[in-house]
């Protein structure tokens, strides 16, 4: 009968688990149990039938276990069958055992195949069973039919990994021998949750259903696909066995002549069939039992002294007292708004150590989210030089301008400013979703009044959902602002001036690094020298002429080659604002462009030759 030394470990399970359904609480124990996984059809059923020696579970085509069945064999003299929802009520037909399940599978799902992750608690009494808890999920499908969802496979693959992603859930895997081992859904989802197969017990079913001349001797040797805990192969009854209302113990007097008799398996017989999977799963789940009961055991410990703290905030409390009730319920609003604050200014009684969280990461947003996000606005240079001439030429139209104007310099300017919408916007909507987050944690004290919390929550989100529209709309009023008037006189704007300054400091600094010698004043610096020819000038015998050119920061001089330079002609063309348009971001306010005269010298030369034309003639 397995470890009798340890034989109430299970029921001691069993227990618990009836106390977390009874009083409507999840397990959060994280309880030692085994979940039976596989695809439709797989022959999960009938190994838990063959269990119990009964025909008492749902058949049929399509999904037919809807919902989770918590499966508790217990040994006893007696036989008969009870529901965790009808206490005091004993089942000793099973085919009634079959129909309360499927009432019940229908009172929560519907009679149309929906599903729901509620488990049905089940206990058998047998004198053919041993200390066993099993948990029957519902088998992996890939076509919705009747009112099941479009996403029903991954429903049933979320419900199937809520159970088996724990560390203390053993793995049942039930695989068909006619199917290869490699398309196995069960092995697939085990292997997810458990990479190296230490918690998963492989099952191998319809073994007497393989083609003539076909084995699985390699995996049943756990050869193929290792898993720690090995394989196991059993034979159900056929659908003609069913409907024939063959008897179970018939079927297992089969299976135990199938292992022997066949060629490939009878070396094995003695570690394979329906009675060595239940004694086997009864030893490993009672000595997986034991090596989780001491952490088990810290863990109620732990729960059981905040229990306590928290019991003895209640313990003056009478609960037929009005007044009392509005002094908790004022207490429990004044905390969780003391709470926020400290969580926003960065005062709380706990630190948390792991990561920022209320104030400190708004602040993070602010000084460094979207500085980021400013700076992933970089633009193409190539392209805004390539707007900024287009502008300058729309806006002189079919005239050929001189000076470049000022409605080009906002055009290109205010297009900057607009892009700084789209960082702004995202910054309040990080800000407004930590305020969210920060309000959701302050709420966890609230747990105990699950309504009040509901409540709380709703209430101060609706608040700040409707801070959030006014706070985007003063954020959209200020880019509109700046906008409406760009200041040029401020003092972080570069106007030309500055520009041809730093320009100036430039050259002078490398000219001091290359000679070593005192700089030329800025007025000397020449900037651009050769020969010019200037056509079509009335005033010149000849229609053209020849001459040198010097281009200096302030001037340019030409001579002509007859005279040897000796007659020369200056054009002082001061406060020429022949300007290249920048990107500057001054703040989150302030965007301002400047013209780089380094960049744009041929401009300038083509600009006072023209002035220099317009003279002459």
């Amino acid at each position: 009968m397995g470890n009798r030394g340890m034989e109430e470990l299970v029921p001691l399970v069993n227990r618990l688990q009836d106390a977390f359904s009874a009083i409507g609480q999840s397990c959060n124990l994280d309880l030692p149990q085994i979940a039976v996984v596989g695809g439709q059809s797989a022959g999960k059923s009938s190994v838990l039938e063959n269990f119990v020696g009964r025909d008492f579970l749902p058949r049929g085509s399509g999904i037919v276990t809807r919902r989770p069945l918590i499966l508790q064999l217990i040994n006893a003299t007696a036989e008969y069958a009870e529901f965790l929802h009808c206490k005091g009520k004993k089942f000793t037909d099973f085919d009634e055992v079959r129909r309360e399940i499927e009432a019940e599978t229908d009172r929560v799902t519907g009679a149309n195949k929906g599903i729901s992750c509620i488990p049905i608690s089940l206990r058998v009494y047998s004198p053919n069973v041993l200390n066993l808890t099993l948990i029957d999920l519902p088998g992996i499908t890939k076509v919705p039919v009747g009112d099941q969802p479009p996403d029903i496979e991954y429903q049933i693959r979320d419900m199937i990994m809520q159970f088996i992603c724990k560390e203390n859930c053993l793995i049942l895997a039930a695989t068909p021998a006619n199917m290869d081992l490699a398309n196995s859904d069960a092995l697939k989802l085990a292997k997810d949750v458990d990479p190296q197969g230490q918690r998963t017990i492989g099952v191998i079913t319809k073994l007497d259903l393989m083609d003539k001349g076909t084995d699985v001797r390699d995996v049943l040797e756990n050869r193929l696909l290792p898993l720690r805990r090995g394989y196991i192969g059993v034979v159900n009854r056929s659908q003609k066995d069913i409907e024939g209302k063959k008897e179970i113990s018939a079927a297992l007097a089969a299976e135990r002549r199938f292992f022997k008799s066949h060629p490939a398996y009878r070396h094995m017989a003695d570690c394979m069939g329906t009675a060595y999977l239940q004694r086997v799963l009864n030893q490993q789940l009672t000595n997986h039992i034991c090596e989780t009961l001491p952490a088990l055991r810290s863990r109620l410990q732990g729960q059981l002294l905040s229990l306590d703290e928290e019991a003895k905030q209640y313990q003056y409390m009478n609960s037929d007292d009005p007044s009392r009730k509005t002094k908790t319920l004022m207490q429990l609003i004044q905390h969780f708004g003391l709470d926020f604050e400290k969580s926003i200014e960065g005062s709380g009684d706990q630190v948390d150590t792991l990561e920022l969280s209320g104030g400190a990461k708004i602040n993070r947003v602010f000084h460094e989210r979207f500085p980021f996000e400013l700076v992933k606005m970089e633009f193409d240079e190539k392209e805004l030089r390539r707007e900024i001439s287009y502008a300058i030429k729309n806006i002189h139209g079919i005239r050929t301008g001189l000076f470049t104007p000022d409605m080009a310099f906002e055009a290109i300017v205010k297009k900057q400013i607009v892009k700084l919408k789209g960082p702004c916007l995202k910054c309040v909507d990080m800000v407004i979703q930590e305020l969210i987050n920060t309000v959701q944690q302050c709420t966890n004290k609230l747990v105990t009044f699950p309504r009040l919390r509901e409540e709380t929550e709703r209430i101060v989100t609706t608040h700040i959902r409707d801070r959030e529209s006014q706070t985007k709309d003063q954020v959209l009023l200020s880019l509109e602002i700046q906008l409406s008037y760009i200041n040029t006189n401020h003092e972080d704007f570069i106007g030309f001036a500055n520009a041809q300054q730093k320009t100036n400091q430039t050259c002078i600094k490398a000219s001091a690094g290359n000679q070593g010698a005192a700089p030329p004043p800025p007025s000397q610096i020449v900037i651009r020298k050769g020969w010019l020819t200037i056509n079509n000038i009335s005033l010149i015998k000849g229609g053209a002429r020849d001459y040198w050119f010097v281009l200096t920061a302030e001037s340019l001089s030409w001579f002509k080659d007859d005279e040897e330079k000796e007659k020369k002609y200056m054009l002082l063309l001061d406060n020429l604002k022949v300007r290249d348009i920048e990107k500057s971001f001054m703040s989150s306010r302030h965007v301002f462009a400047i013209f780089n005269t380094e960049q744009r010298w041929m401009v300038r030369v083509q600009a006072r030759l023209r002035a220099s034309q317009w003279i002459l003639n």
